[in-house]
């Protein structure tokens, strides 16, 4: 049986919340960007907005252009010329990023969860709400600690010599004729 309610493609999943169609680009000649020689820009003022909430999203780059119909060099390039488009893409990324590093800072250190369990007691459902804890995960807390403290969790050493000084290192090599070894033939 198939669904009724497929999932959103991709592209349809990162439309803005309020834009029910992203306008589209000029069809004049009048809106031509002289200074590179090219044809007509498809920039539209209304895209800083759009930009901005498919960063809340947490969109990508690579999907903010797909959903505005441009390559990811293009909206590059309008991020150098649209300082408005360049700051609003910056402000929305934030509130996704901040999500996430709460989220992964309640890894490192573990979190308690209400949850609502549903069992059958003679012959009747019944709802049990209760807390659960889960536990810190140490990977996460070892990451966190890394990127937050890595001069005294960082994963590489400095190995040193004595007394902090440098590595000698010593190689000799010894060339040895293979006619003085026994087992050996010599021409």
């Amino acid at each position: 049986m198939s669904n009724p309610n497929p999932p959103p493609s991709s592209e349809e999943a990162l439309q803005p919340a309020s834009a029910t169609e992203i306008p589209p680009p000029p069809e004049d000649e009048s809106d031509a960007d002289a200074s590179t020689g090219g044809g007509p820009t498809l920039w539209r003022p209304e895209y800083v907005r759009f930009a901005q909430q498919l960063c809340e999203q947490g969109a990508t780059d690579q999907e903010v252009a797909d959903v505005l119909r441009i390559s990811r060099r293009t909206l590059y390039y309008w991020l150098v010329r649209h300082p408005e488009l360049r700051d609003a893409m910056r402000l929305g990324k934030d509130a996704p990023d901040d999500r996430v590093e709460r989220a992964y800072y309640q890894r490192a250190v573990g979190y308690d969860i209400d949850v609502e369990k549903c069992f059958q007691y003679q012959g009747a459902p019944v709802k049990v709400r209760s807390r659960e804890h889960i536990p810190a995960d140490p990977g996460a807390a070892h990451n966190w600690l890394c990127n937050r403290r890595p001069d005294k969790w960082r994963k590489r050493q400095e190995l040193t010599g004595p007394e902090g000084g440098p590595i000698e290192l010593k190689s000799s090599i010894e060339f040895v004729d293979a006619a003085d070894e026994p087992g050996t033939v010599s021409e």
